[in-house]
């Protein structure tokens, strides 16, 4: 135990002693995640809004009374700022170009005696029913927010003339039975799994090849080798140590993921609703102590395999895409539903079905004591064929 101790104090010392490690490591992923996705949402939210104080410009042509006493009036109710100008048939060509030019949002065109031909169709079938010719462009927001506000305003007026029945009629009742905590559980259990593995991942690879790979290409570690010290205690350090410094690199990017999302999805504070238990974070910690064992466990094969940082990085990179393949699978599978229990023995996978039901306030417990107690035999596992390879001279003193 002694011995495992000082080469976790070893590595730590390698880490925190070195501040542009530290910066690079710990302080600038959360920080850039933080300010690109803010930066991201922020103008994205810019490009679907539109001005509050913007007139829309909507040009018509045979325009009927039911535009001017419906229509008009229930859009500018809503508060749908717009100038209406009616025009003749020898002018919409002008329009036209002037709408794909982005200097006209709307040219609404409605066939001669509209409302004439609508009332002689009454509740009858088969014939031709009037139209309305609805010109925009979809490129420029405002252009494309009044198309769809008038297709909404025309579908309702719809609904009046020919209505036979309502659905969901009164807004004083809840027909949505989803709660906000459902809502919210949904969306974290879909997104968090996967960022958090991708945040632990690259937290592992920022660690393990430097700490194994390199020190093997320095030649440093054939000194750790003679060592009077069991190769099981050198692997066990190596993973304990290399884990505990990947889950802080984790964290870090977490943080900085988790400040940026209400601009990244467009919500403001308090809107959201998040009533996690403790049980759900202790949860959420152990099985992301688990992965991170096994994520450590696997680089630092790769890495011993390796002759040099760069080849050990270059090895981890297929595990990486597989790992992200894993990711996007478990992502779009239903975060609430357990499954089968051979689910939770696969490494990874495992690790991303079950955050995904404490992220939705679910705490299944034999999922979660399967994934924990398979990463744990995996690792251990990890850690038996590390030792190995420390044992081999061909692996660990080839040039």
């Amino acid at each position: 135990m002694k011995n495992i101790l000082t080469i976790i104090k070893k590595e730590f010392a390698r880490f925190f002693k070195d501040r542009r490690l530290i910066l690079t490591t710990l302080i600038l992923p959360g920080l850039l995640i933080y300010l690109v996705y803010s930066f991201m949402g922020s103008g994205l939210l810019e490009q679907v809004q539109t001005d509050e104080n913007y007139v829309t410009q909507v040009y018509t042509i045979n325009a009927p009374d039911s535009f001017e006493n419906y229509i008009q009036p229930a859009l500018d109710a809503a508060g749908f700022k717009t100038k209406y100008t009616n025009i003749q048939t020898t002018e919409k060509d002008q329009i036209l170009k002037d709408i794909e030019a982005q200097e006209v949002d709307l040219l609404i065109e409605f066939e001669e005696d509209f409302d004439e031909k609508v009332a002689a169709m009454g509740n009858q079938t088969g014939q031709t029913a009037p139209y309305i010719y609805m010109y925009y462009n979809s490129v420029k927001n405002e252009s494309q927010m009044a198309y769809a506000m008038f297709e909404e305003a025309f579908t309702q007026y719809e609904s009046t003339m020919t209505n036979r029945f309502d659905i969901n009629p009164s807004s004083d009742i809840q027909f949505d039975l989803a709660s906000n905590e459902d809502i919210t559980g949904t969306i974290f259990g879909m997104l968090l799994p996967f960022l958090i593995l991708m945040f632990l991942f690259s937290g592992c690879m920022s660690v393990a090849p430097e700490s194994i790979a390199g020190e093997k290409e320095r030649g440093t570690i054939a000194t750790l080798l003679v060592t009077p010290i069991k190769r099981s205690e050198l692997a066990i350090g190596k993973i304990t140590s290399l884990s505990v410094i990947a889950v802080l690199c984790a964290i870090s990017s977490f943080i900085g993921t988790i400040a940026s999302l209400p601009k990244m999805i467009g919500m403001e504070g308090g809107q959201m609703t998040i009533s996690y238990q403790f049980g759900h974070y202790i949860a959420l910690l152990l099985i992301i102590i688990s992965t991170v064992l096994v994520m450590i466990g696997l680089i630092s094969i790769i890495s011993a395999f390796a002759k040099s940082v760069k080849e050990a990085t270059t090895l981890v990179t297929p595990l990486m895409i597989l790992v992200m393949v894993v990711g996007i699978i478990a992502m779009f599978s239903e975060a609430t539903q357990v499954g089968s229990f051979w689910m939770y023995l696969i490494p990874i996978y495992n690790s991303l079905k079950v955050m995904g039901n404490v992220f939705s306030f679910h705490l299944p417990l034999v999922p979660i004591l399967l994934t924990i107690l398979s990463n744990i035999i995996f690792s251990i596992v990890f850690v038996y064929l590390l030792t190995k390879m420390f044992n081999s001279e061909r692996v660990m003193f080839s040039r």
